[in-house]
C-alpha cells in the first residue's frame, strides 16, 4: 500500500490545507482527499506542485508499505 504523508508535511510546515490549496492551485477537496488518504488517483503535476511548495522529495510525500505476504493457496516450505 502507498501511504500519503501530506498531513505530516502540513504539520511540519505549520500550513493548513486551505493554504496549500492556494499555494498549489489545487482544489481544496483534492487536498482534503490526499490529507485523509482517500485519493484513488493522483496527478503528476499536482505532486510536482506540492513538492515544490514544501521543497521536498517524492519520498517525503509518499511511503510504500508492503502488503501482507500471506496469500491464500501459497505454501511456505
Amino acid at each position: 500500500m502507498i501511504k500519503i504523508k501530506l498531513s505530516d508535511l502540513l504539520g511540519k510546515h505549520k500550513m493548513t490545507q486551505a493554504a496549500l490549496a492556494r499555494a498549489t492551485n489545487i482544489r481544496p477537496a483534492t487536498i482534503s482527499k490526499m490529507y485523509y488518504e482517500e485519493s484513488k488517483r493522483l496527478d503528476i503535476s499536482q505532486i510536482n506542485r506540492i513538492c515544490k511548495v514544501f521543497d521536498c522529495e517524492i519520498s517525503d510525500l509518499f511511503e510504500y508499505i508492503p502488503d501482507d505476504e500471506k496469500r491464500s493457496g501459497t505454501n511456505s516450505k
